[in-house]
């Protein structure tokens, strides 16, 4: 069976439509989670057959980290604007594209009559062909620098999470981060080669990173903010 998205439900009241949120039942789910996406869009994934009232009362206990979350995520959530766009903008590569463009490796045609759904995942799927060309290379020379060893790289469009490495040494980066300062960029990239020594956040790990970017603690908190940098077309189909 695959994973099945139930109805909207409400943290507590359904007349409040802020508060509603997604139930997603998931053959792999173990236990009840809670995420709050970039977009103030909270779903919980449960295991099959968990009753309502269990999801209800997961929700309640958890409600005050929700809606920090939640408000926090309102606070930097991108702002709306015309789409298509007539120009894509890529800070961290220094790179900017007037639709429609052609590039290798990935190809990009905006046509106008195409539906939007369609056309934002186009515009999705080219900037992660853009960022595996350019933050390769850029992993690799950083890798080099640092003499800090990784096995391989991908990049993801993700919703939650800016970069990630496994204990296998596999670097997952966040398409999103064509988007920010080349400075902030290279602050993360440089936080998950980090990783591959110390599979934690100890005073060791930051010491580590430290010693490669002196000015971690301002970029840390730019990159937690900069959500708000992000197109809304990279984080959701518009429906």
């Amino acid at each position: 069976m695959t994973d099945r998205t139930g109805t909207q439900l409400s943290l507590f009241d359904a007349r409040d439509a802020a508060a509603a949120f997604t139930v997603r039942h998931s053959q792999r789910a173990r236990r009840l989670t809670v995420r709050v996406f970039v977009t103030g869009r909270v779903e919980v994934v449960v295991p099959p057959r968990t009753a309502e009232r269990t999801v209800r009362d997961f929700v309640a206990r958890h409600r005050e980290w929700i809606e920090r979350r939640r408000d926090r995520a309102w606070r930097d959530r991108p702002q709306p604007a015309a789409f298509p766009p007539p120009v894509i903008e890529l800070p961290a590569y220094a790179e900017r594209w007037p639709l429609p463009v052609t590039v290798a490796p990935a190809t990009l045609a905006v046509c106008g009559s195409a539906p939007d759904v369609k056309l934002r995942r186009s515009l999705r799927a080219w900037v992660i062909a853009r960022s595996m060309a350019r933050l390769g290379p850029w992993l690799d020379s950083l890798a080099r620098e640092t003499g800090l060893r990784y096995a391989r790289m991908v990049v993801r469009c993700q919703r939650t999470r800016w970069g990630s490495c496994s204990s296998r040494g596999t670097i997952s980066l966040n398409a999103c981060l064509a988007f920010q300062r080349p400075a902030v960029v290279r602050y993360l990239l440089l936080h998950e080669l980090a990783h591959t020594r110390h599979m934690n956040h100890s005073s060791r790990f930051w010491c580590l990173v430290a010693g490669h970017e002196p000015d971690w603690r301002a970029l840390d908190c730019e990159l937690a903010r900069g959500w708000r940098h992000v197109p809304t077309w990279m984080l959701d189909d518009g429906d």
